[in-house]
């Protein structure tokens, strides 16, 4: 495989937080208040495309809270691979952050298989669905 790729991602709801965007059209729309709070920053990659949803690949970033509308250019630290092929795609070093990831683990219900794959995998999914939306 190639050197690792750094993905252009936007943050639509912060860890911590019930308020929730959406990204359209270049700019964040409030979407819903949630009844829980996210257990991480959750968010897109802006000009993908994921086919189990029809919708931009999902993100989710570990660590700190950070700002919705925030952008965001990383390499991918590993995907979380569900049975419905609805993938996000985790930045964040895990090792870091191990309660962000359990966090996330927990916030699947046991029957989409939530499991966490290396980084390597992620980078071969989002070449997969996204094509040359990659920007290094």
């Amino acid at each position: 495989m190639s050197a690792p790729r750094a993905w252009r991602g936007v943050v639509e709801w912060t860890a911590g937080t019930r308020e929730r965007f959406v990204w359209r059209g270049g700019g964040l729309e409030r979407l819903r208040t949630e009844p829980l709070a996210a257990p991480v920053n959750y968010g897109c990659l802006p000009g993908t495309l994921n086919p189990a949803d029809g919708a931009e690949v999902d993100a989710v970033w570990l660590g700190a809270p950070r700002p919705a509308g925030e952008e965001v250019l990383a390499v991918p630290s590993g995907l979380l691979h569900l049975h419905d092929g609805d993938h996000k795609v985790i930045f964040g070093a895990a090792d870091e952050v191990p309660q962000g990831l359990h966090a996330l683990l927990a916030w699947f219900p046991p029957e989409r298989g939530a499991q966490v794959l290396d980084a390597e995998a992620a980078q071969v999914w989002l070449a997969q669905v996204a094509g040359d939306s990659r920007s290094d």
